[in-house]
């Protein structure tokens, strides 16, 4: 361990405000001069290199060092943010509002970030609590602020943190606003020398009525009888996706007691990611004992929402791509005009959905700092449960307002004597069956995925799952399209498609696969039920063999 090391984690710790990484760091270094290689190699691994700033903003593992999420890293991260907005002409008149989750320090990040606002001339508003991040990206416009900040982490683990950062706009930053800002970042000082101001200006619940307001505002009169189960996941959607419910005339749902409050722990789930294997284990058993028709949940920070229906073995969760055509559809249907989208690694079902329909359709890159900035957008989705429905009101994914959507989709369904599984066969009819499917490689050292994905350029494979590779496309020369990123599309036979990227917030790389099946002599009832499952026993086939050969062709 050289002593340069040991002593810029000294001057860390000095610097440290906060009691409490600042006696986990000295515990470290403590063991580190008793010659512990474990504590060595943890201390190395926190001042390995700086959290990176980017289109995310950031996110890490709380603890103590510059490679974790802490007070030190917020505090520049907020200096930086004020600086480059001051440099972009921002006033002592503008405002920065600022936004939390449940997670652990999420309060106390948010605070500092108020300080270092008010501290560098610009006003600071703090919403009213623990709240959805769609509710923070709303207060933006709805409030003319120059920029917002949540802090949130999303449905990483319960060690993580994150810094998601908008700009006045509304919508997450995207370059060259990230790079600009992590140059402001670099280029702070001392910590002392950060001037820190009054704690800004706590909102009232006014903020919050109002946007319960405009989720209202997605939906229309009709039927509302629905037996409903809903999660919030251990995160903050609870209070106000049982208001929404409740006042759009929507029974209380069942929700699971277990799960209901905000927990940083997440103590009854592994990863708090409703995708992820278990997470609704809860919330299905709850909907068989009540019978319900639907379960509902949201991640932790109520930005994206699940729904899992009954299905002829039980309980069924339905994708990302399945909820997002239901709910494409059924804004087709009420006519709504505008621009439909989602990204690159969604199905391409919503693209023949809005064309029959004679809207227009945009693929956008993955995440909705590009999705929620397109122009004339009347709806967006990703695969990864990210749904917008109202970008006149949130320039951003909405677990809320999606939730509420989809309720007024199923309880109009259920009036008709039908699914939402007949509304997914009736679209399957029409256009074919659209099944999708994600293989996903969770490494423990990054560089894994680099190499993954220069085995794929170097030698790129002629077939996939027996299908021949029409066409390959290598996302990080971009086009007039889309801006490059790194990622590959492999057109396949047949419609199939994959797409292998690194993923943007987890150490995964992530291969989307697609096939299309047609559903062949489909008649009504019972014929197209069957017709339908016979597309999705080839489906299965299919995408079970592209998994096998991307996973050898990309060597994870």
């Amino acid at each position: 361990m050289s002593e340069s090391l040991l002593d810029q984690a000294r001057e860390w710790a000095c610097q440290d405000p906060d009691p409490a990484t600042r006696a986990e760091l000295e515990q470290v270094l403590a063991a580190v001069e008793a010659g512990d290689e474990a504590a060595a190699s943890d201390l190395a691994d926190r001042f390995a290199g700086t959290l990176e700033f980017g289109t995310a903003g950031l996110r890490g593992a709380l603890g103590a060092g510059p490679n974790r999420m802490n007070r030190v890293v917020v505090t520049r991260a907020a200096a930086g943010l004020a600086a480059y907005l001051r440099v972009n002409g921002a006033t002592a008149d503008d405002a920065v509002v600022i936004g939390y989750d449940a997670r652990h320090n999420s309060d106390v990040f948010a605070r500092d970030t108020a300080e270092v606002m008010t501290g560098a001339g610009l006003r600071a508003l703090l919403l009213p609590g623990q709240l959805p991040t769609p509710l923070l990206a709303y207060a933006i416009r709805k409030l003319g602020c120059v920029a917002g900040v949540m802090v949130t982490a999303s449905h990483n683990p319960p060690q993580d943190n994150g810094y998601k950062v908008y700009l006045g706009d509304g919508s997450q930053i995207v370059s060259p606003a990230d790079v600009e800002i992590a140059e402001q970042i670099t280029a702070v000082g001392a910590l002392a020398d950060v001037p820190r101001g009054e704690p800004g200006q706590q909102l009232d619940d006014a903020i919050v009525d109002d946007y319960v307001a405009s989720v209202l505002g997605v939906v229309g009169d009709g039927p509302r009888a629905l037996k409903l189960v809903y999660t919030p996941l251990h995160g903050v959607g609870n209070g106000t996706v049982l208001r929404v419910l409740d006042e759009a005339g929507f029974p209380a749902p069942a929700v699971v007691s277990e799960q209901q409050d905000p927990d940083p722990e997440f103590s009854t789930v592994v990863f708090p990611n409703p995708e992820e294997p278990g997470a609704m284990d809860l919330a299905m058993a709850l909907a068989s004992e009540v019978d319900a028709d639907l379960v509902v949940a949201n991640d932790p920070d109520a930005d994206r929402c699940a729904a899992a229906v009954p299905g002829p073995h039980g309980w069924q969760m339905l994708r990302g791509d399945e909820v997002g055509a239901l709910l494409g559809d059924h804004l087709l249907r009420k006519g709504k005009q505008g621009i439909y989208a989602a990204s690159i690694v969604s199905s391409s079902l919503l693209g023949k959905l809005a064309r029959a329909a004679g809207q227009p359709y945009v693929d956008t890159l993955t995440g909705f700092k590009w999705i929620g900035r397109l122009e004339g957008l009347a709806f967006g989705y990703e695969e990864a449960l990210g749904y917008c429905v109202d970008p006149d009101q949130v320039k951003d994914k909405d677990g809320v307002s999606a939730l509420l959507l989809l309720c007024e989709v199923a309880a109009k369904t259920k009036a008709e004597g039908r699914t939402l599984v007949d509304l997914l066969d009736d679209i399957a009819v029409r256009h074919g069956l659209h099944a999708t499917d994600q293989l996903s490689a969770r490494v423990s050292d990054l560089a894994e995925i680099g190499a993954a994905m220069e085995r794929l350029r170097a030698t790129p494979p002629t077939e996939l799952g027996g299908l021949a590779v029409e066409s390959v496309e290598d996302l990080s020369i971009g086009s007039e399209a889309l801006p490059p990123t790194d990622g590959l599309r492999y057109q396949l036979a047949d419609g199939a498609r994959v797409i292998v990227r690194p993923s943007g917030t987890e150490p995964k790389i992530k291969c989307y696969l697609e096939v299309v099946v047609p559903v062949e002599d489909a008649s009504a009832g019972e014929g197209v039920r069957r017709a339908v499952e016979a597309a999705r026993i080839v489906a299965a086939g299919r995408l079970d063999a592209l998994r096998i050969g991307i996973k050898q062709a990309a060597g994870i």
